[in-house]
């Protein structure tokens, strides 16, 4: 493949960048954090993609619970007929890993003539259904349908091993979609490779599996998206929506392309029809019905195709004649927006994470294609996964090669790219104008790096630290300089760029929160709590600022208070001090909200930093009072004494929190005000209008 002048110039930028980003760390951070950020760079530390899978047990038939609940947010409906060694085993696999959610299971019997009657009355927890006599696939689902109690539907083959989290998967798909009526999983043939991730339906009638016998993991595969229809071996709908519809339609009795008219009938009804590969399900094809289309139950197959494409034949007026390569982007007409960033978002580690991923979210909703790429192309588990679950296209080593080559590949799909962080973006500007020359560039800043590090600087009065700062204003702003659009998020930091940088066009895209609820009124909560990652110098020295200078202060006067210290890659100097009375140093904590939500008090004590703080925005949006600094709370709309209490020096730094802490009414007023905070300025109905107009509106003016 050839190399061009602005391949070795991505090259070389990314080389240089990260040798100074790193010397500067090391004056930071210290060699133990710097090391870890350049593997994380560099991609050394990239976890295994694949997960193995759960396998069937098919051992003898013995004592076996299942998950029952009597108010059941999702009925799963197993079809049977006989096979029962494959319903046993797929009964054991949802017995194993049980759903989080509440459900309860149906098993409806078609007859069945081996040990299925026998056995399955005996497995507790489970809602057994005998049919009279054999009607086929439909005639039991349906049977099924009207005997479930769940809010949702879940028809599942028996002849599956419902893989862990399939169903979860599942069911958060219809809260984190928008206008979602059907989801499906992706389905995996027991050796593990694809058996399909959707299904397309060509003009004639005829229904391709997606991606059969590919790479489940291959990106243009792995990601929630827009289906024709989904199979019924594993599928979800709203028993209403359902009930609705009349069900699977007897007209293709016994069975196939039952699951094919029913997605059309969602769509015909103005809902999505959506493939969630992040449920999985390994199914073993063919185990009832047989594989010869000649014969049996599957000749079905053959008879119902005509039917249904006449019935439907004004829809697939608009469908390919022959099926597209799945390994290939579709090209369904929206707008296709790429983001590039140094690492794959951690939103349950810091607020530039939850950001990024809320920004995402929002271009999704607002109707465009998103795809995401990290500069270092790890494949980053969960975190990765979770961006697919969302409907976000993310690419990643070995699926990708270089940078230089995927983009020379891909560049001419996007209308705009947004390069985050500007040691990210300067070293890409030349590639995305050689091979993406149509995209507009948006250059995210995430926060001013130069005013942070030259803050830092001036506190340490250390000159080598602000040399270092004055490099990265110049490059800061020479990326500014070549981008169409920089994003800034706050007002404070738009004014400099005004002064700053007066050519450059900037636009408000502040931090992204939702409203979360009150949590615990004033006399339930107890302590107090930070929250911050401690790769972030600031944060550690507002930690240990706080504890040795003020909190002695707040202890003497209430010597029950704790001080909660959250956050992730904790520094020797935080854990230090854990040794000191009333402090807990909690590290990374997966789930924070019983800290928001029962903790009397955030405190945000920095002493330096720049943008818009998301520990200060996450606490509002929890109801969570907070005291904070003035560099903490700039750029926010934020008022002393109304949203916030805000002080500068030990003493009063100690005084607000004391007063804040034994004043319920004032705590209440600044709970109240905080959530209005939230929502007049960083919601996503705040930015949406921006969004909009960057994006989706290239003639908007400034």
């Amino acid at each position: 493949m050839p190399f061009s002048l602005a391949d070795a110039r991505f090259a070389l930028d990314r080389t240089t960048g990260l040798l100074r980003r790193g010397l500067n760390s090391l004056r930071t951070r210290g060699w133990r954090a710097t090391w870890q950020r350049v593997t994380a760079q560099l991609g050394l530390l990239a976890p295994p993609q694949r997960h193995a899978l759960l396998k069937a047990d098919h051992s003898p038939f013995a004592e076996l619970t299942v998950p029952f609940a009597l108010e059941p947010r999702a009925s799963i409906v197993i079809p049977v007929y006989n096979e029962f060694p494959h319903t046993l085993a797929c009964l054991r696999a949802i017995a194993a890993a049980a759903p989080a959610a509440d459900v309860e299971i149906v098993v409806v019997d078609d007859g069945s003539s081996d040990a299925t009657a026998a056995a399955l009355p005996q497995v507790q927890g489970l809602r057994y259904h005998r049919r009279a006599e054999n009607g086929g696939f439909i005639a039991a689902c349906n049977d099924g349908a009207r005997l479930a109690r769940g809010e949702y539907l879940v028809f599942l083959n028996n002849d599956t091993v419902p893989q862990p989290g399939w169903l979860d998967a599942l069911l958060r798909s219809f809260t984190e979609h928008p206008g979602v009526g059907l989801v499906g999983a992706q389905l995996l043939y027991p050796d593990g490779r694809l058996q399909e991730s959707g299904g397309r339906v060509l003009r004639d009638g005829r229904a391709e599996s997606r991606g059969r016998f590919a790479d489940p993991d291959h990106p243009l595969l792995r990601f929630a998206t827009d289906v024709d229809y989904c199979s019924g071996a594993a599928l979800t709908i709203p028993r209403a929506l359902f009930d609705e519809l009349g069900g699977f339609d007897p007209h293709y009795a016994p069975a196939y392309y039952e699951d094919t008219d029913l997605a059309f009938r969602v769509r015909a009804a103005g809902h999505r029809v959506l493939c969630q590969p992040d449920a999985r399900v390994v199914h073993v094809e063919g185990v009832s019905a047989g594989t010869d289309l000649s014969s049996g139950m599957k000749s079905s197959q053959l008879r119902n195709q005509p039917v249904f494409a006449e019935r439907w034949a004004a829809q697939l007026q608009a469908h390919p004649e022959a099926a597209p390569d799945p390994l290939q982007p579709d090209d369904d007409g929206r707008p296709v927006i790429l983001v590039i960033d140094a690492l794959t978002p951690t939103p349950d580690r810091d607020s530039g994470s939850l950001r990024m991923v809320n920004l995402m979210r929002l271009l999704r909703d607002e109707g465009a294609h998103v795809v995401f790429v990290p500069a270092d192309r790890r494949h980053a588990g969960s975190d990765t996964e979770r961006l697919q679950r969302l409907g976000i296209e993310t690419w990643y080593a070995p699926h990708m090669g270089r940078m230089a080559a995927w983009l020379r590949t891909h560049g001419p799909r996007f209308s705009s790219v947004i390069a985050s962080r500007h040691y990210v973006a300067g070293s890409l500007l030349p590639l995305l104008r050689e091979y993406a020359p149509q995209a507009q560039v948006v250059f995210d800043s995430v926060d001013l790096h130069y005013l942070r590090e030259q803050r830092a600087a001036d506190l340490a009065g250390d000159e080598k630290l602000q040399r270092a700062a004055a490099r990265t204003r110049t490059l800061e702003l020479d990326v500014m300089a070549g981008s169409d659009v920089t994003l800034v998020v706050s007002p404070a930091e738009r004014d400099l760029l005004a002064h700053d940088a007066p050519g450059v066009r900037v636009e408000l895209v502040s931090n992204l929160h939702r409203i979360a609820g009150a949590g615990l009124p004033f006399e339930q909560r107890r302590d107090l709590v930070f929250v911050g990652g401690f790769r972030h110098p600031p944060n550690v020295d507002a930690v240990c600022w706080f504890v040795e200078s003020i909190f002695p202060t707040i202890r003497a006067a209430l010597p029950d208070v704790r001080f909660h210290c959250i956050g992730g890659d904790v520094v020797p100097e935080i854990q230090a001090l854990a040794g000191q009375e009333g402090v807990v140093v909690h590290g990374y904590v997966p789930d924070i909200t019983p800290y928001m939500d029962g903790c009397r008090i955030a405190i945000a004590p920095l002493r330096y930093g720049a943008g818009v703080k998301g520990k200060v925005n996450l606490s509002m949006a929890h109801g969570q009072p907070v005291v904070a600094t003035r560099t903490a709370v700039e750029g926010m709309q934020l008022r002393d004494g109304h949203d916030v209490l805000v002080a500068e020096d030990e003493p009063s730094f100690a005084a607000a929190v004391l007063r804040l802490y034994q004043d319920a009414t004032l705590w209440m007023e600044l709970s109240i005000h905080g959530h209005e905070n939230i929502e007049r300025h960083f919601s996503p109905e705040a930015a949406r209008a921006t969004v909009r107009a960057v994006f989706f509106d290239r003639r908007a003016p400034s």
